[in-house]
This record gives C-alpha cells, sequence and structure tokens, in this order.
C-alpha cells in the first residue's frame, strides 16, 4: 500500500502547480497560495517570485513549517532556505528547464533566494 508521501509524489509528479499554507508572520493566520514548484528525488524546490521580497517567503523566514497540497495529497514540512548565489542559480536553472526560460523571465524578478523541502 502506498504511503502518503508516495501518493504526494505521484501527484507532484503529474503536477505544474502546488498550493503551500504558510503561517502570516504577523497576523498568525494560514495563508494559501499556488506556486511553481520543481521535484527532484526527495526534494521539492521553490523559488519565490520576488526573491527575498515575496511575502510568503518573509513568513517561511519566521516559520519555516508549510503544507504542501497536491490535488489533494498533503504534507506539512519543514523546509530550507538557501541563499547561497550557486545554489540559487542551481535551483532557478531547475525551474528554467521545467516551464521554460521565457515563462520564467517573464515571472520572476529576483533569484538572491530560493526553498527546498524534504519530502522523505
Amino acid at each position: 500500500m502506498p504511503t502518503r508521501n508516495d501518493v504526494l509524489k505521484d501527484r507532484l509528479s503529474r503536477s505544474r502547480e502546488v498550493n503551500i499554507t504558510v503561517t502570516g508572520r504577523k497576523s498568525g493566520r494560514l495563508i494559501s497560495i499556488p506556486v511553481w514548484f520543481v521535484l527532484e528525488d526527495d526534494k521539492l524546490y521553490l523559488l519565490p517570485v520576488q526573491g527575498s521580497d515575496t511575502h510568503w517567503y518573509k513568513n517561511v523566514l519566521k516559520n519555516p513549517s508549510i503544507r504542501i497540497d497536491a490535488r489533494n495529497a498533503e504534507t506539512e514540512v519543514k523546509v530550507v532556505l538557501i541563499t547561497d548565489a550557486t545554489q540559487v542559480s542551481s535551483v532557478a536553472e531547475k525551474f528554467r528547464h521545467k516551464y521554460g526560460a521565457s515563462d520564467v523571465r517573464k515571472y520572476y524578478s529576483k533569484f538572491d533566494v530560493a526553498v527546498v523541502a524534504p519530502m522523505r
């Protein structure tokens, strides 16, 4: 019988977008937002569209626990923030490969941070 994470990974493998839920840094309320992602092995990479200026990223700075929902398969994970320029560039390249360089250029304006969620 497949585990919850197996079901989630299967749905992630067939999705272009995932919903993440973060805790508001000021309000304490749960905030859900659709985002693009890249799943590679046991890691889910997120790239904030406005880099460190993105509101959901600022919320994750205060509380790194997020909920990931891919078509009703959910899990809660503690994310790791990526600020090293070489690693952020590598994540951005993964996004260009999945979504196309022109769409990444169109929607993403700042490449100074990324986020990785371990999916184990």
